[in-house]
């Protein structure tokens, strides 16, 4: 269900949407990599700031889905897109998936908002991959019927092991984590019905 064996060309036409937010990421983090004052203005406005979002600068809650602090940022939560959400595309479909995928990132970051302090600054998908991971519990213990044992028990294992790095790595948007997984599986019902028996 993990092992990725496809070429280049068959993963983009399987899996066109993680394709375009990788893709997409990628693009931002070159631009905003650039020794050029401009970028860094406008990596700072679209950043996570909760002081920015209590000025009405809404748009923020949204914008760090996309937004990268570096590029083993940028390489860790893209492979995590590229190993673990093609299952989910294939299961969702493009729309539902793409809905799926960016309100947990957006609830993520608005628990950040409501939880951490106004000079609170983040960027990073975590959130939304979170989310994913959260589809994934639900799927374990809701549709089981969608997932095989090995499966089941590889990727309970990686979200455990991820639960434990996200507090112990220092500089880890712990809220983010943790609000994502949570919206993932509550909106797993809304997104992934049971099968008819």
């Amino acid at each position: 269900m993990f092992t990725r064996n496809e070429s280049f060309q068959t993963f983009v036409e399987k899996y066109p949407i993680i394709t375009l937010i990788c893709f997409f990421q990628l693009i931002l983090w070159i631009l905003f990599s650039l020794p050029f004052p401009i970028f860094t203005l406008y990596f700072g406005l679209l950043s996570g700031y909760n002081g920015g979002i209590d000025a009405g600068e809404w748009w923020r809650l949204l914008t760090p889905v996309f937004l990268h602090a570096s590029f083993s940022h940028l390489l860790f939560n893209s492979l995590a897109l590229i190993l673990f959400a093609p299952p989910l595309e294939r299961m969702l479909k493009g729309l539902k998936f793409t809905t799926f995928y960016f309100t947990t990132g957006i609830l993520a970051n608005v628990a950040t908002y409501i939880i951490e302090p106004p000079f609170y600054i983040h960027v990073g998908a975590s959130g939304a991959i979170y989310g994913l991971f959260g589809l994934y519990v639900f799927i374990a213990m809701k549709r089981p019927y969608y997932m095989d044992k090995q499966s089941k028990q590889l990727i309970l294992t990686i979200i455990g092991i991820g639960l434990i790095m996200t507090f112990l790595s220092p500089n880890t948007n712990v809220v983010a984590h943790l609000a994502g997984l949570m919206a993932g599986f509550l909106l797993g019902p809304l997104f992934l019905k049971a099968h008819n028996n």
